[in-house]
């Protein structure tokens, strides 16, 4: 009798918050280890994916298009600038597509726009213009303004120092650059260059 009238032990409490925790991570898991299981058959069956001709023809006819309508777009007439308001050019790329034609895609990487959504400064000569003409539906350019270079040099400026990206933190890394007749000695000096 003395062993049942002893005070049975207390139970751990377990605060509700951690057991529906417990309950959503223990779903959470279920439902990842299904998902990798249906992405591994995925990709199994892919595998043995097989292209058809249609799928070849349209592609090649995709790129052909493509040429053919790059060289229309080199002939046709551009209106004659209003006077130009700097020298610089901001472009950016705004599109891509893995079908473009081979040239096309060359002269977006001579423009050094390789991914989509990066950006070059470039002069503004009858040159460029041209090959911005040719390349329109993939690129949109236009005069930046002082505030928006200044704010591009200071958040995304790099500089090569030894084969080595290094970011425009203070005015001692451009002092460190070796080309000192191209390049001024300050971050401030290189926004009145480009202005």
């Amino acid at each position: 009798m003395a062993a049942e009238e002893a005070p049975a032990a207390a139970l751990n409490y377990i605060p509700e918050v951690v057991l529906k925790k417990r309950k959503n991570n223990e779903q959470w898991a279920i439902r990842r280890k299904l998902q990798a299981e249906e992405r591994a058959k995925r990709l199994k069956s892919e595998s043995l994916f097989i292209k058809k001709p249609e799928q070849f023809i349209r592609e090649y006819r995709d790129k052909e298009l493509d040429l053919i309508q790059m060289k229309s777009r080199g002939k046709r007439r551009r209106r004659a600038p209003a006077a130009a308001e700097s020298n610089l050019l901001f472009v950016i790329r705004i599109g891509g597509k893995n079908d473009m034609h081979p040239k096309t895609r060359k002269m977006l990487y001579s423009l050094r726009l390789r991914k989509v959504f990066s950006g070059v400064f470039v002069k503004a000569s009858e040159g460029m213009m041209e090959i911005l003409q040719k390349v329109e539906p993939y690129v949109t350019y236009g005069y930046p303004n002082f505030k928006s270079v200044k704010d591009l040099i200071y958040k995304k400026g790099v500089v090569k120092i030894d084969k080595e990206r290094v970011p425009l933190t203070d005015n001692n890394i451009v002092e460190q650059m070796n080309v000192v007749e191209v390049y001024p000695y300050t971050r401030k000096s290189i926004l009145d260059f480009l202005r």
